[in-house]
């Protein structure tokens, strides 16, 4: 993938910039591995809105992306596509056995790459592999929380984790906000790094784009009445709070931790994601 940028016909179009997608191979999803995707607009099974500016946006399949391939796989990339739910491309991978699935696809996957996982696979970009026989040092991406549960670290696009050390029953893995934690040496992981690296580049600019993404708009909390936000009312020019900046529900909204302390997952954990400090 590479950012392309447009003529400048307008000054919302100056500094926009694109994905060329020159890396897609194919257009059209296969239908047996998509299904429709219902607009929520942010809201819970009991219409409280729980994201907020979330709505609108253009029309999106969901595609069945397979986060665990358990036992033992192997296949053939036979397509690159473009997937709206996510920044990372997706691999259409036809098994050797017969059947067809969908995976994140690892950076430099080409048409023809064989992919293997379970007992057989070797440390290889694409591969998936438990973690205990992956050599230490390796870089992996959609690493699992849970054995058998499917990948939920390291998903996104151009992200990547490395293996550090491995202690007992344990892995000690990096991840990319610095934090370093220990993961069960049998859940599974994929070789290599997310493809799709350079989207982090690519400049919306204008809101219409963000309005097709299916993202409202945002209004400051200092533009408020008091009774709407801790930041709101005053005459002219005047701080955002006596103290420090707010959450709309009166939390402080910059340094402040939220992360549970007496969450079983804390002592996983070796090193916070600051450099130094500790958990």
């Amino acid at each position: 993938m590479a950012v392309k940028f447009v003529k400048p016909t307008s000054n919302a179009r100056r500094k926009m910039s694109m994905d060329d997608f020159l890396d897609i191979t194919k257009k059209k999803p296969e239908k047996s591995l998509i299904v429709p995707l219902k607009k929520k607009a942010g809201r819970n099974a009991q219409g409280k809105i729980t994201v907020r500016h979330r709505g609108g946006g253009a029309k999106r399949m969901y595609r069945l992306v397979d986060f665990r391939m358990v036992g033992n796989v192997e296949g053939k990339i036979t397509a690159i596509e473009y997937d709206p739910n996510r920044n990372a491309r997706i691999a259409l991978v036809e098994k050797t056995e017969g059947g067809k699935f969908y995976m994140i696809a690892p950076r430099g996957a080409r048409v023809g790459k064989k992919i293997i996982a379970g007992e057989k696979a070797d440390p290889r970009s694409g591969n998936r592999m438990i973690l205990k026989d992956i050599p230490v040092g390796t870089v992996i991406y959609n690493v699992e929380l849970t054995p058998g549960k499917g990948g939920q670290l390291a998903r996104s696009a151009g992200t990547k984790i490395q293996l550090m050390a491995k202690e007992g029953k344990y892995v000690q893995v990096k991840l990319p906000s610095g934090e370093q934690r220990l993961v069960n040496e049998n859940c599974l992981a994929s070789i290599g790094e997310v493809s799709n690296a350079e989207h982090k580049n690519i400049k919306v600019g204008k809101a219409g784009r963000k309005r097709h993404m299916g993202i409202r708009p945002t209004v400051r909390g200092k533009a408020m009445n008091p009774v709407d936000h801790p930041h709101g009312g005053g005459e002219g020019g005047h701080a955002v709070s006596p103290k420090h900046p707010k959450t709309p529900w009166g939390m402080p909204a910059l340094g402040f931790k939220t992360r549970n302390r007496k969450a079983k997952s804390t002592k996983l954990i070796v090193r916070g994601r600051k450099r130094g400090k500790h958990v």
